[in-house]
Formats: C-alpha cells, sequence, structure tokens
C-alpha cells in the first residue's frame, strides 16, 4: 500500500516525499486510518518502525482545516498536544510535526526544562496549533499562565511507559486535569508493561490495540554479541574493536553519569573522538553532543539510559553495551537505537563476572542466547581509571590476578622498605616562642616566658575558663 491510499492531504503526501519516504509502515498502516477516525489508540511497535509519523500525520491533517496564515495569537490555539518522557525525544517529535507539516499553515513548537522558559513563552503567546512537551515544563508554563490547555482535542502520550518508569504519572494526572473531558487520546509506546495497560483503562475510550510487533520484541536486523572480559580491562576492548575495526560512529552505554564521564575522557586519552550525553548536562551540551555525534564530528556518544528511548540516529551501525542494564527490558531499548528503517546492526556487550545475572535475564528476553565472541588480544593492560573496580570488578581470586593487600590480616599492612614517608620540614618558631608544629597549651599572660614548665595536671588547674583566651579576649586580672 501507498501513503495515497491512506487519504492523506496532497500537502501531507509532498512533504512525506520530501522526507524521501514511499510506503507506509506497518504501524502507520494500522494506526493512522483509527486516528483519522476519531478514535482512541493504544499503539505498541518496536523502536524505529515509525510510531512518531502514525500519530504526526494524522493528527495534522485533522487539524488543517484550522489553518490560517493570521498574524493574531487567538487563531492559533492548542489543538494537540504530544507529551514525551526526554527533552531529546520531545525536540525529534516536534521536528517531526514541522517536516510533515510544512505545506500546511499549522504552528507547532516545543517546551522542555533546561534551557531559558523565556523563548518558549514569546513561542506560545504568539499561538500554536501542536505543542510538543515534556511533562515538568508544561506545568511550570501553566503555573505562569504561559499556556491555554482549554481547546486541546487531541492528547497523545509518547513513550508512556518510560514516563511511567520516570515518576511522571503525578504530572501527567495534574495535566489530564486540566484538559476537556471531550477529546482524542493516543498512548504510543515501544512496549506496554501491565501499569501502562491500567493507566490506558483510566484514560482511553473503547481503545483500538494496534500492535505490530511482539511484547519487547528487539529489532530483527540486529546481531547480538559479547565479550567475557575482566571489568578493569572493558576500557582497552573498547578502544581496540574502535580502532581495529574503524568504526565512524558507535554508541556507548553506560549505567551512572559519573561513568560517562570517566569513559568520555578515557577515550580521548587513548585517540578517540568522544563524547557523552547524560543529565547533568545542561540542554545545550546534550544538544551540541548528539549534533555533533550525528554529523561524524566525533565517533563515540557515550551515554546513560537517557538515550536508550527515542533517539532516531540515521543509519546507526553500532551500540555497544560497556556495562550491561539491570533491566533486561532497557538492553531492547538500547539496542533499538541500530536496526532501524530497515538497515542492519550490530549490538556488543561487555560482560564481566558480576554481570552474568543481568545476562541470563537479557537471553531469557530474547529467547536466545548472545553469540560468544573470542577475547582478541589487548596492547594494552590500562585500567578504566577504576571504572567498575569498585563496584562490578570480579573478585581477583576468582581471576587469577594478585592483589598486594587481599586476603591479609591488618597487622600486615606496614609500609614496604622501599616507601619512606617523606621528612616533614622543621617547624620554625614564631617571636615569643610559639611553635605551631605543637599542641596549644593556654598560659596566662602574666606568667613570664622564661618561667618553668609546670606538670601536667597543674597547668590543666590554672587555666581555669580559657574560652575568651582563645576567641581573643583579655585574661582576668588576678
Amino acid at each position: 500500500m501507498s501513503f495515497e491510499s491512506l487519504g492523506l492531504l496532497p500537502e501531507l503526501l509532498h512533504a512525506i516525499a520530501d522526507q524521501g519516504y514511499t510506503e507506509p509502515s506497518p504501524i502507520q498502516l494500522k494506526a493512522i486510518p483509527p486516528v483519522l477516525a476519531r478514535q482512541d489508540i493504544m499503539g505498541c511497535a518496536q523502536t524505529g518502525t515509525g510510531k512518531t509519523a502514525g500519530f504526526a500525520l494524522p493528527i495534522l491533517q485533522m487539524l488543517a482545516p484550522h489553518q490560517n496564515t493570521s498574524p493574531s495569537p487567538a487563531r492559533h490555539s492548542i489543538r494537540a498536544l504530544i507529551l514525551t518522557p526526554t527533552r531529546e525525544l520531545a525536540a525529534q517529535v516536534e521536528e517531526s510535526v514541522r517536516n510533515y507539516g510544512k505545506y500546511l499553515a499549522l504552528r507547532s513548537t516545543v517546551v522542555y526544562g533546561g534551557v531559558d522558559i523565556n523563548p518558549q513563552i514569546k513561542a506560545l503567546r504568539a499561538g500554536v496549533e501542536v505543542l510538543v512537551a515534556t511533562p515538568g515544563r508544561l506545568l511550570d508554563h501553566v503555573q505562569q499562565k504561559t499556556v491555554n490547555l482549554t481547546r486541546v482535542e487531541i492528547l497523545v502520550l509518547d513513550e508512556a511507559d518510560r514516563m511511567l518508569d520516570m515518576g511522571f504519572m503525578p504530572d501527567i494526572k495534574r495535566i489530564i486535569a486540566l484538559l476537556p473531558t471531550e477529546r482524542q487520546n493516543l498512548l504510543f509506546s515501544a512496549t506496554f508493561s501491565d501499569e501502562i495497560k491500567r493507566l490506558a483503562n483510566q484514560i482511553l475510550r473503547s481503545p483500538v490495540s494496534v500492535e505490530v510487533a511482539r511484547r519487547n520484541a528487539p529489532a530483527d536486523l540486529v546481531t547480538h554479541q559479547m565479550y567475557e572480559v575482566d571489568a578493569d580491562r572493558k576500557g582497552a576492548l573498547l578502544t581496540h574493536l574502535i580502532k581495529s575495526r574503524d568504526m565512524k560512529q558507535v554508541l556507548v552505554f553506560v549505567r551512572t553519569k559519573r561513568d560517562a564521564n570517566r569513559l568520555m575522557r578515557e577515550l580521548l586519552r587513548d585517540g578517540v573522538a568522544a563524547t557523552a550525553i547524560h543529565s547533568d548536562r545542561t540542554q545545550g551540551e546534550r544538544t551540541q553532543a548528539l549534533e555533533d555525534f550525528k554529523q561524524g564530528t566525533v565517533n563515540v556518544l557515550v551515554a546513560t539510559d537517557i538515550a536508550a528511548r527515542g533517539l532516531d540516529i540515521e543509519l546507526l551501525p553500532f551500540v555497544i553495551n560497556y556495562e550491561l542494564p539491570y533491566a533486561a527490558e532497557d538492553y531492547i531499548h538500547r539496542i533499538g537505537r541500530t536496526g532501524r528503517a530497515g538497515s542492519t546492526g550490530e549490538a556488543i556487550s561487555l560482560v564481566c563476572a558480576d554481570e552474568h545475572r543481568m545476562l541470563d535475564d537479557i537471553e531469557r528476553e530474547l529467547k536466545r542466547k548472545l553469540e560468544r565472541l573470542p577475547l582478541p588480544e589487548l596492547a594494552s593492560s590500562r585500567k578504566s581509571s577504576g571504572h567498575g573496580e569498585s563496584r562490578h570488578a570480579a573478585p581477583r581470586h576468582a581471576t587469577g590476578h594478585k592483589s598486594s593487600s587481599a586476603h591479609k590480616p591488618a597487622s600486615s599492612h606496614k609500609p614496604s622498605s622501599h616507601s619512606k614517608p617523606h621528612p616533614r620540614p622543621a617547624a620554625v618558631p614564631l617571636p615569643g616562642g610559639f611553635d605551631f608544629s605543637k599542641p596549644y597549651e593556654f598560659k596566662p599572660t602574666d606568667t613570664p616566658a622564661e618561667a618553668p614548665a609546670a606538670s601536667h595536671s597543674a597547668q590543666h588547674a590554672k587555666r581555669g575558663r580559657p574560652t575568651a583566651a582563645l576567641l581573643g579576649g583579655a585574661a582576668k586580672k588576678p
């Protein structure tokens, strides 16, 4: 079938052709007709199958009767609200809406946190028909009374399961309470948990279920491979793979923001052009890192799971799990960044001893074993800046490596004969005989400097209340 067979407007067909698409994907074929029929949708499709166009195209068609070129903000009310869990996904969805609707006189904008709110306020006050937003920043605009949601006709929850995982449900319920009760509701996600199905039962009315892949299905065009490697050898293996295979574009996943920064620095030291993306970076830094990666300015993007959902990187060939995720479902989302839109991809995992339980969970989820690859001979034995040593490295006795301090009693920890401490420089007494290298002892101001030192008990008896003297006050006169 073609896009023409779906009954889309000529302006939309023109925009679709400009994007280079000729045939709709399965999710688009199944979702667009019921959305155009104004039915509620519960859509599930594996990542990279065109979910965004599945709801953006019919929304633009339904809003086309409201299009106008009037400069008046009153003629451009918000009629479609699209909520997403992350800033990057919000920006991508709004870009798709803008591209598909470029031959229509409809306005769209995006609002998310981490950037100056004032340009967003200006865009909202100018009037838009389609608003893409993250929940937190949208509620900021609601509080400042810079957004009016009373005329919303269509609500879209994109990656709804991710929003649930990130704790956005209270915010979403607050937003839903501000919307008209008579509206069309669309839930789209790569996966649907039982919790999401319960949410769907609360907000959807007689929804049409649209599913084109089994629950949590990985991309069929992705090969799954793994190396068993000690945690302190992962950095050397990663650099070897990138250089030996001449990887021009590879997305590397770690678990934490600190790990992302450390690994990025290690790769840069090894001569690999790399950058990092995680929630501690400003939105400008995140946007620049993603743009540099897409444009090929850097070869490696080190990311936390913030990049596991929604990022659309065209023809990305490699995803490497430097650390396995704790949840097998997150593995599906990570490797879904490759093998998109009919292209093939490779998912490579570096697995240390403490990650075998996570590996078992992933293989159960995939219903297959990851292909075990022989560990190549690594030229460097450099450790990954302690990365993984303290958290998930295999015990030393299990890997055959010896440690100078492992399994020794506390009494055996003595400095070696060749590692003597550096001698401290001799203290130079100040005028008056005060020596900062010795503990402070109070001496009454009327005690002659040449008086012989008293015993500890006698000094203690004479001290009285030294607080004032310590604070710079004068000693009491006898």
